[in-house]
């Protein structure tokens, strides 16, 4: 059996070339290498073919897909970018290069894929109030200027956060989230079209080995992890209270063999989203807080700064994953942390 998985030089498309492998895959990776991801061209094993170019050039992502059997979708631009300018480039890297790949899939007979989701497409997490569940809307600058960050009920009270599973409904708040959710529209549409099987994998903040070095790009961990290695204190925005689930990369990688297991034995035209987190919740702060501890680094500072579009809470339910497709993590945050805390990024990218 033979997996092209796309981005597949990047920080998570390597571990899952290398989980497949382990898994009896033959791999084909399709990559750009663009200079702002990719401060160093990667190396491969023997055992990988490797493809050098773009998922939205239409001849080269048909080249690529030639007895493939399923796909995992891993190239995108990520993160919540630096401004507004950015929005081009995260809907032409994630959704025409979607597109493009799915077309191209259609023409063959390659009909069973992973698609890479996020959390984001969810927007804010999910509350309960002294009324019910609820989901707030966007905070207001003028109350993160003074200081209030958390959401508030329409009574004015204080929620409680809570998990937020695949039913939830979906709100993608910035470019990045709703380039997400385009994808996994376009994945569904491909498999209702088509015949073909397709899992969008939502992931939570994935962290671990080989995580993008020094990039505004970058998740929050790869930024504490690099500010540390400059001799800098983490910058923690808001109150660092901010609950997350953070999820090893490892544990993603196997969640997309699991997925690829799921897809072969669905009936055809099936799509199904699922969230990928740890299921266990953590702080932003104590995520700064571990890695300053464990790699000796400077102690984080609180800033009180903050990024609108950012969300207050989101941590993940992942039972769907767990019963469905019998996966579970086998990372556990302190352990986690502790490898990070000492592990080797990816080598700092070209600046644009």
């Amino acid at each position: 059996m033979r997996l092209l998985v796309t981005g597949g030089a990047g920080f998570i498309g390597s571990a899952v070339v290398q989980s497949a492998l382990k898994s009896g895959w033959h791999v084909r990776v399709l990559d750009s290498l663009r200079d702002d991801v990719h401060g160093s061209a990667p190396s491969f094993s023997d055992d990988v073919e490797f493809v050098r170019g773009d998922v939205r050039d239409t001849d080269t992502v048909s080249a690529a897909l030639r007895g493939v059997d399923a796909v995992s979708h891993q190239a995108a631009k990520v993160g919540l970018g630096i401004n507004f300018d950015d929005a081009p480039d995260y809907i032409s890297s994630n959704d025409l290069g979607t597109a493009t790949l799915l077309a191209a899939m259609a023409r063959t007979s390659v009909d069973r894929l992973v698609v890479a989701s996020s959390m984001v497409v969810y927007g804010e997490g999910t509350y309960r109030s002294s009324t019910g569940v609820l989901r707030p809307a966007p905070r207001r600058g003028e109350d993160l200027d003074a200081g209030i960050f958390d959401p508030l009920g329409p009574n004015g009270e204080q929620l409680v956060p809570g998990l937020i599973d695949e039913d939830s409904a979906l709100d993608p708040r910035n470019v990045y989230a709703t380039s997400k959710l385009a994808q996994e529209n376009l994945a569904s549409a491909w498999a209702r079209t088509t015949g073909g099987v397709a899992a969008a994998l939502r992931y939570h903040n994935v962290y671990g080995p080989g995580m993008p070095h020094n990039t505004p790009y970058a998740g929050v961990a790869s930024l504490f992890r690099s500010a540390i290695e400059r001799g800098e204190a983490p910058q923690v925005f808001e109150d660092g209270k901010q609950r997350r689930d953070f999820v090893h990369v490892r544990d993603i990688a196997s969640a997309n063999l699991a997925a690829l297991t799921w897809s072969s034995r669905s009936a055809p035209g099936a799509f199904r989203a699922f969230n990928v987190g740890s299921g266990t919740v953590h702080t932003i702060g104590d995520v700064a807080r571990q890695l300053s501890i464990h790699s000796g680094g400077r102690a984080p500072i609180i800033t009180g700064e903050y990024r609108l579009g950012d969300v207050r809470h989101i941590t993940a339910s992942s039972e769907r994953l767990r019963i469905e497709l019998g996966w579970s993590p086998v990372v556990t945050f302190d352990d986690g942390m502790r490898e990070f805390a000492t592990a080797p990024l990816r080598p700092a990218a070209a600046k644009r």
